[in-house]
C-alpha cells in the first residue's frame, strides 16, 4: 500500500499536536476520566502522549540501535505542577517540536531501532502520526469537542493497524491474533464520505492461514460502514459499534471478535 510522504507525516504530527493543545487550553477539566482510556484522566493521557513524543524524538535524534529507557528521556514525565493547563500546553508543544524537528532532520531512511523490525525514522514518522491522531480522539471526545481527521491520514491509519496485525501474526506466536484462525470469514470496511481516489474500502480475510487484507469493495460476512473518521474510531475501539454514525451489516459477532483479538492502539 502507498504510504504518505515523510514530510506529510511530519506536517500531520505538528497539526495534530496543535489540535490537541487546543483541547488542553479549552478549559476542559484535566482531571476528567477519559472514557476510551478509562485508567487515565485527560491530563494523564496528555502526559503519556507527550512522553512518547519525547522518547521517539530522542531515539530518532540519536539513531538509537536499541530501545531507549524512559528514564533516559529528558522531560519525559512533564511539568511538575499538576492541573496547570498552561504548563502542560507548553510542555506538549515542546514535545511535538522535538519530534517533528528530529524527523525532518533525519529523513525517512535514517537508521533507528523500532519494535516492529522496520528500523528507520520513517517508521516513527508514521507510527507517531497515528499515535497522536487516535489519542487526540480520546482527548477530544472526552472534552465533548468536535473531531475530524483528513481522509488520507485516516485511511493510512487503518492500513498501518492492519500491517501491524500481520506483523504480530508473523512474529508473536502467543499473540491473540492467532485465535482468529478458522473457517473463512470476511470483514468489509466501507467509508461512505470519501472521494474515489482515497479508495477507503478494505476487505479483511480470516481463515485457517490467519489474517490477510486488501483495499477494495467486496461483499463480506460483515460490513462496517459510515464516514471515514468514525469507521476509523470504531475500528480502533474508540466508539461502540452501536454508535449512530456507523452501521454494522451482517454477522456482527465476526467484527466483535476481530476487535477483541486484533488489539492495538
Amino acid at each position: 500500500m502507498t504510504r504518505l510522504a515523510h514530510e506529510r507525516y511530519c506536517d500531520e504530527i505538528a497539526h495534530q499536536i496543535g489540535e490537541l493543545r487546543s483541547v488542553v487550553t479549552s478549559g476542559a477539566d484535566l482531571s476528567r476520566a477519559v472514557p476510551t482510556t478509562p485508567d487515565w484522566s485527560l491530563e494523564q493521557l496528555v502526559r503519556h502522549l507527550g512522553g512518547a513524543l519525547r522518547w521517539a524524538a530522542l531515539m530518532v535524534r540519536t539513531g538509537a540501535g536499541k530501545e531507549t529507557p524512559e528514564e533516559d528521556v529528558p522531560g519525559f514525565d512533564g511539568p511538575e505542577a499538576r492541573g496547570d493547563a498552561a504548563a502542560l500546553d507548553a510542555w506538549l508543544a515542546e514535545s511535538g517540536d522535538l519530534l517533528v524537528g528530529a524527523l525532518r532532520k533525519a529523513g525517512p531512511d535514517a537508521r533507528v531501532w523500532s519494535w516492529a523490525g522496520v528500523e528507520n525514522a520513517g517508521f516513527w514518522a508514521r507510527r507517531m502520526t497515528h499515535e497522536v491522531t487516535v489519542h487526540r480522539a480520546d482527548a477530544t471526545l472526552a472534552a465533548g469537542l468536535p473531531y475530524e481527521v483528513a481522509p488520507e491520514v485516516a485511511a493510512d491509519a487503518v492500513d498501518e493497524w492492519l500491517e501491524i496485525v500481520e506483523w504480530a501474526q508473523r512474529t508473536l506466536p502467543d499473540d491473540e491474533v492467532h485465535e482468529l484462525r478458522g473457517p473463512l470469514r470476511t470483514i468489509h470496511l466501507h467509508a461512505t464520505d470519501t472521494a474515489p481516489e482515497v479508495n477507503a474500502e478494505w476487505l479483511i480475510r480470516l481463515d485457517e492461514e490467519g489474517v490477510s487484507w486488501s483495499r477494495g469493495h467486496e461483499k463480506a460476512t460483515v460490513a462496517l460502514r459510515g464516514p471515514l473518521t468514525w469507521v476509523l474510531l470504531a475500528f480502533y475501539r474508540r466508539i461502540p459499534l452501536d454508535d449512530a454514525r456507523i452501521e454494522v451489516l451482517g454477522e456482527r459477532t465476526v467484527l466483535e471478535r476481530w476487535l477483541e483479538r486484533a488489539t492495538f492502539g
